[in-house]
């Protein structure tokens, strides 16, 4: 049986085809039409599962849609009507979309979907999932574990912002629920506008901040925005804020708790904005803290998994792992919307068709998150060829052997190999790689060859083998959803007069034996290698190992800022020639920067709108 989920026309749209209650594929449609978080119906990534799949649309027993639109509806009119007369204008400007599109969504769906294949009876195929089970199911359904309790925690989905559902088998049920306005995930979004960063994208961002500064406003954020109980419930004082019937997500009372107006996205980032960060981060690390151990008090469970925007909050993730209040914790790597249409289908699979489910043997489910577009090398050849490139193909170990090399040697490298990534991550199939001991490529990785912020992390990438001995981890770790310290023996002692600067001021201090990698508190945020599931990645860092001494490299998405990740090799030369990255393997091709014809560089910089 095929079941296919759709996500769509908020945020992240994908496709997710699932066979038999196994993962065939899964794609966000951003990685098709080369637009950041493309809402749009997903046209092109449904194209792609059904291609991959080898079905076509007649095969399919159900098409589910992630959320239920009037449930969403029902929400915005009772919002409005509870804090009328406040946001008349933002309600005079959604009501005309949601009367022309979102409330009609089945009509709209079919009609998407008849362009696909007109012959189908997709009024018979096409259901309705909810929002939070999608995320759930997203997260039990593809984890190691028998039985679980599930915690998914976003901005909202119909109404629900945080719930906790029970895995068992087949079954998956909701139990209970914290509903809009309250929602931890508002909370951080409220936080990341506040301090000048995009809202849906810019979370990250506040993320990697928060270790420049101190949590001085945590007390203000309880005192004022925030009530916490012992389990992890909370509620928001919506006084504070602007998204329930506003266009933004503070407003002038929350302004004037913190001191100030809201920063624009071109001003200089402060010590406070840091502070800010910090503060948000605690307060974030502490309501998942109450909620998981109140969880695991509750229900007895020994295996927990996450699911939703807010578990893309690696800091927290490392914390509850480490808390130990479940002894297994299990993260979807594409935990945001992209992976709701992954749980749509699986949540029709089992619970709509009651299909049987298969746990893997080892790992997990998610093939590793390769599940998106891969290419023959004919076809790279092709690509590569018309782009006008000059390019050698080379043996897989010469290859390796020539991409290690490049790394010891302090080259940036794209490395574009296998099945694209499903979810915000690279890991290893899309992504800009470097060299983890040179005190200088996190900088020249952000500004040369991302356009980035400087104040911005990198991932390690490591040998699953090797983990232990330089990270405070020894599990396995492939999406990078956790966050650990390096380990005592690999830290350097910062000197007393580096420990007396603050901020951005810290952000050069070289920190361990792998830099690149070191952010300001000594933490990474680590992606485990493993062979069973990216063999060729497996091998170079085991080549780099073998020149170096070192299982450990930079690993960022082959993209620059406000780009989506690459999926095509046409995308990625492209990107290789308007960015400073200096050798690129596709494939078996292998190019260098130097060897191209330079009336093909390209102006990239500001070809993409800041994320």
């Amino acid at each position: 049986m095929h079941v296919l989920g759709i996500s769509a026309y908020y945020h992240d749209s994908a496709a997710c085809l699932v066979r038999d209650g196994e993962i065939v594929a899964a794609a966000q449609e951003e990685r098709f039409t080369r637009r950041k978080h493309d809402a749009g119906f997903p046209i092109n990534a449904i194209r792609y599962c059904l291609r991959e799949g080898g079905i076509g649309a007649e095969d399919l027993e159900h098409v589910t849609f992630y959320d239920k639109p009037f449930l969403k509806f029902e929400r915005l009119l009772e919002t409005y009507f509870a804090f009328a007369p406040r946001g008349f204008r933002s309600f005079r400007i959604a009501l005309p979309v949601w009367l022309r599109e979102k409330l009609f969504l089945k009509s709209l769906l079919e009609r998407e979907l008849r362009a696909l294949d007109a012959d189908q009876d997709w009024s018979a195929k096409l259901l309705f999932g909810e929002h939070h089970m999608s995320h759930a199911a997203s997260a039990f359904f593809p984890s190691p574990f028998a039985s679980a309790a599930v915690l998914t925690l976003d901005g909202v989905g119909e109404w629900a912002t945080s719930s906790l559902a029970i895995g068992n088998g087949n079954q998956l049920e909701v139990q209970r629920e914290i509903h809009f306005p309250h929602s931890i995930g508002l909370l951080y979004s409220a936080f990341t506008y506040y301090t000048g960063f995009k809202v849906n994208s810019g979370e990250y961002k506040l993320m990697g901040l928060a270790p420049y500064g101190e949590p001085r406003y945590a007390g203000l954020i309880y005192a004022h925005l925030i009530d916490v109980k012992e389990d992890g419930s909370f509620r928001l004082d919506q006084s504070y804020f602007d998204y329930c019937t506003g266009l933004t997500m503070t407003n002038g009372k929350f302004a004037d708790l913190f001191g100030g107006p809201p920063r624009s996205p071109d001003q200089p980032l402060t010590q406070k904005h840091m502070d800010l960060a910090a503060s948000i981060q605690k307060v974030t690390d502490e309501v998942m803290l109450r909620l998981t151990r109140a969880i695991a008090k509750e229900t007895g469970q020994r295996n927990l998994c996450l699911a939703g925007g807010v578990a893309l909050n690696c800091v927290a993730n490392g914390k509850i792992l480490r808390d130990r209040a479940f002894d297994n914790v299990w993260i979807q790597p594409a935990a945001g919307d992209a992976g709701g249409a992954l749980g749509a289908a699986l949540a029709t699979y089992h619970g709509v068709l009651n299909g049987h489910r298969r746990i893997a043997a080892n790992g997990d489910s998610m093939h590793g998150g390769y599940l998106g577009p891969e290419f023959s090398q004919s076809e790279i050849d092709t690509a590569l060829s018309a782009a006008g490139a000059r390019f050698e193909v080379l043996s897989e170990e010469d290859l390796i052997r020539r991409c290690a090399r490049d790394l010891a040697d302090g080259k940036a490298l794209g490395w574009f190999h296998g099945r694209m990534e499903f979810g915000p991550r690279a890991l290893g199939a899309r992504s800009i790689l470097g060299d983890s001991r040179s005190p200088t490529m996190q900088k020249t990785l952000n500004l040369k060859v991302k356009y980035r912020e400087s104040f911005r992390p990198f991932a390690p990438s490591v040998l699953r083998e090797d983990v232990a001995d330089w990270f405070e981890l020894d599990r396995d770790s492939p999406y990078m959803s956790i966050v650990a310290d390096v380990v005592a023996s690999r830290r350097r002692e910062v000197p007393v007069e580096e420990q007396s600067l603050f901020g951005i001021d810290r952000l050069n201090i070289t920190r361990s034996e792998v830099p690149a990698v070191t952010h300001v508190d000594f933490s990474a945020r680590i992606q485990t290698v493993h062979r069973e599931t990216n063999s060729r990645y497996h091998a170079l860092l085991t080549e780099f190992k073998r020149l170096t001494g070192c299982p450990v490299i930079v690993n960022t998405s082959f993209n620059v800022r406000g780009e989506p990740i690459v999926c095509s090799p046409t995308d990625a030369f492209r990107c290789f020639m308007g960015t400073e990255i200096e050798s690129l393997a596709i494939g078996n091709a292998y190019l260098q920067k130097a060897a191209q014809d330079s009336r093909l560089k390209l102006e990239y910089k500001d070809r993409f709108a800041p994320d």
